[in-house]
Formats: C-alpha cells, sequence, structure tokens
C-alpha cells in the first residue's frame, strides 16, 4: 500500500470515504425483481440487510417491533431512556424541542438516571412477544454489570457497542472484559464493535465474535473527528476489515464472521458501496431517525452526546421526511437516496448483474471522487 509523505518526519496510508469510491456496472445485468438483499447471522434469517442502530432518536419498543416485521433487525439501546424511565415519551419530545445552545447539558441531566434492570427486561419482552428477533446493546463499560439481565430477559442476539472496542483494553482500575473468555461462556452470539482497522477486526474475531461492526466516529451525529482528532473513512475500513474476514475463515478453518458497516451510511447509495467493499450487512442510524414515525421526532443522537466527562456527539437535526416503510421500500419521493433504500440497493445490484449479496461483494469498484457543486 502507497503511502503518503505528510511531512519529513510523518507518512500516512492514503484512505476512501464512500464518496472517494464509486460501483462500475459490467456486461450482466439482472432484472431487479430477481435479486435477493436477504442475510443470516447465526441462526437468525433476515430479509434486508439492515440493522437499526441502537439509539434513541433511531430505536423505542415500538419501532423495532415495526422494523422487525418489515424484515429487518431492531437493536434496543439498553442503556437509553426507555430502560432508565417508565415512559420516556415527554422527555423525547424535550429533547427534539431544546435550544441548540442548551441540548448537551440539559440531555446530560436526563441521561443521569440509573438505569432500572427491570426495565431491561420489559423492553425486551415486549419485542419478544411480538415475535421479533430480540437485540439488544450494551456499551463494554455496562457489560460487566449488566449482560446477566439481558440473557435472561431471553435476548437472541447480544451487541457490544462502542465508538471503539478492543479484544485488549488495558486498565489500572478496574479488571476489564474478558472479550473472549465472556462470549465464550455465552449461549447467544455477540456482535461487536467498532473497530476500524484489520489488526483490530482480526483480533475481535478471535474471540469468538458472530460479528463485527466497522466504523469509528463517522456517523452523523458524532463529533469524534473534532473532539479527538480520531476518524477512520468507512470504504477503507471495511475493506481491511473484510481482509481481516477472509483470512481469519482460513485460520479457523471456515468459520464466517459477519462484517457490519456502522457509521457515516446515510443514503442508499453509501449502503450499496459499503456492500460493495465487504459489508454482510449495514447498522443504520440517521437513516432510519428520518422516519416520521422515529422516536426522535425529526432529531438524532447517540450515546455520544451525553456523556458526562466528554460529550463526543450532538444532537443533529434531521427532519422526518416519510414513514419508516416508505424509508426502507418506497414509493420514493425524493432523489437523495433517503427513501426506498432497500428498492435501490436491488436496482444497484441489478444494474451491475449479481443476484445476492455475497455476489456483490465481488463488483468492480473505482476510485472516483464525488465532484460536489
Amino acid at each position: 500500500m502507497t503511502e503518503i509523505e505528510i511531512g519529513r518526519g510523518k507518512r500516512g496510508r492514503r484512505a476512501y470515504s464512500f464518496d472517494d469510491i464509486a460501483v462500475v456496472p459490467s456486461r450482466r445485468t439482472r432484472d431487479p425483481e430477481e435479486v435477493s438483499v436477504a442475510w443470516q447471522i447465526d441462526a437468525y434469517h433476515f430479509d434486508i440487510p439492515v440493522i437499526a442502530a441502537p439509539m434513541d432518536s433511531v430505536m423505542s419498543p415500538a419501532t423495532a417491533i415495526a422494523l422487525g416485521q418489515l424484515g429487518g433487525l431492531p437493536v434496543l439501546d439498553l442503556e437509553g431512556l426507555w430502560t432508565r424511565y417508565e415512559d420516556p415519551t415527554a422527555l423525547l419530545e424535550e429533547i427534539s424541542g431544546l435550544d441548540p445552545d442548551l441540548a448537551t447539558s440539559r440531555m446530560q441531566e436526563i441521561y443521569s438516571a440509573d438505569i432500572q434492570p427491570e426495565l431491561i427486561t420489559e423492553r425486551l419482552r415486549q419485542v419478544r412477544e411480538a415475535g421479533v428477533t430480540v437485540a439488544g446493546a450494551l456499551s463494554p463499560q455496562r457489560t460487566q454489570q449488566l449482560w446477566k439481565t439481558v440473557v435472561d430477559a431471553g435476548v437472541d442476539l447480544f451487541v457490544i457497542r462502542g465508538t471503539t472496542v478492543s479484544a485488549e483494553h488495558v486498565s489500572g482500575r478496574a479488571e476489564p472484559l474478558n472479550l473472549k473468555r465472556f462470549i465464550y461462556e455465552l449461549d447467544v452470539p455477540v456482535v461487536v464493535g467498532g473497530a476500524a482497522s484489520y489488526t483490530a477486526a482480526l483480533h475481535l474475531m478471535r474471540t469468538g465474535a458472530a460479528g463485527v461492526l466497522v466504523g469509528f466516529g463517522g456517523g452523523a451525529a458524532h463529533t469524534t473527528r473534532r473532539t479527538l482528532g480520531i476518524h477512520a473513512p468507512m470504504a477503507s475500513a471495511i475493506a481491511d476489515v473484510a481482509a481481516a474476514r477472509r483470512d481469519y475463515l482460513d485460520e479457523s478453518g471456515g468459520r464466517y464472521v459477519h462484517v457490519i458497516a456502522d457509521g457515516g451510511v446515510g443514503s442508499s447509495g453509501d449502503i450499496v458501496k459499503a456492500v460493495a467493499c465487504g459489508a454482510d450487512a449495514v447498522m443504520l442510524g440517521a437513516a432510519l431517525a428520518r422516519a416520521t414515525d422515529a422516536p426522535g421526532r425529526g432529531y438524532h443522537w447517540g450515546p455520544e452526546a451525553h456523556h458526562p466527562q466528554l460529550p463526543r456527539g450532538e444532537r443533529v437535526g434531521v427532519g422526518g421526511i416519510a414513514p419508516l416503510e416508505e424509508i426502507l421500500f418506497g414509493p420514493g419521493r425524493l432523489a437523495d437516496g433517503t427513501t426506498n433504500i432497500v428498492g435501490a440497493l436491488k436496482r444497484a445490484m441489478a444494474t451491475t448483474g449479481y443476484s445476492d449479496l455475497k455476489e456483490f461483494q465481488r463488483v468492480e469498484v473505482v476510485v472516483a471522487p464525488y465532484q460536489r457543486s
């Protein structure tokens, strides 16, 4: 890989975002209606490769059930408002109406309430009783404290999600989460991340994770690049982690770990490019927060926005453009890649001649930076 000289004392590898690349048509085309976008992780099959990000602006128990019934995988934030308050509806409405200058401090106050284990059990029960695959997310810091409550509640998929998650966390203050031992002792598949490099992803795969989330601070509501100076362009990050998946497949004698793009996947074109770079599925935040029936009421934020010591995100306005079902399946009423995102993925696959997601990961990609007017 060619490195670029940043200065005499520092060199860096050129990395690419989704805007820097494009998918190239091949010699064959297909009927979009004959294209499959289904995928499976462990024993769980989904009609569409869409995972809802565990954010209060995206997922409530009601929207989790709705997404599951539409064929996607909803993930509840088990450290969010729905596990801190019996009925957070009024607080969600308040957050959507906050003055931008006061939003961060007020959200820090709202999210300072204790997490109630009985509410974790109740929220997961609501989703399970609707017949939908049950997935819940905890941060690495909370996993040791609350994992038993989550597993006892009957979760199908356990998600450990942070801005970055490593297989080797070093701490002199407390015993860190031993991911390998934790995943080995659990009876449910675990999806873990974020990771943004080949080496970090390979180590996470060796812990026994069923899936790895790829991304670092690139989401619409993140300010990680401004606050920490850290960022991983998604096209390169996914391709690097996909290479780790390939090598781990050989190393493990055939164990396949799913690669899930998480962050910076804001439009249907980004979803297409994420799969083209090697993703099996995408975790969507802002793209689903734009739904008129999303709990954020036209606003979007993640857990980084209310961190008590160092916020690395913010509440952003994304608007409400269409119901969730239209965002996923159309009909599209906007030409900006924000509605009928599944239809757009099928169309791109058909235009380039591929019939399923695994095949489409082999599509030709070129470096073609997007020219903004």
